[in-house]
């Protein structure tokens, strides 16, 4: 009986491992495919702050957003 109710729990572990680094895995990927941030949204988001936002300075924020991702 003891056997079983350990089993089980292990299995209940693993499994909780396993879906873990599976749907971690695949938030990664999805994120690097589709990051959360385009030109558009920062622009947008620049206007709201009362910034007027020029190229260079979108430019600069993505390359830092994309630097910061990849780490």
């Amino acid at each position: 009986m003891w056997i079983h109710i350990i089993g089980y729990t292990l299995a209940v572990a693993a499994g909780i491992a396993i879906g873990f680094f599976i749907a971690r895995k695949t938030m990664m990927s999805y994120l690097k495919k589709n990051p959360p941030f385009n030109e558009q949204m920062l622009r947008v988001m620049m206007m709201q702050m009362g910034q007027n936002p020029s190229q260079k300075k979108i430019n600069q924020m993505m390359k830092a957003m994309q630097k910061q991702q990849s780490k």
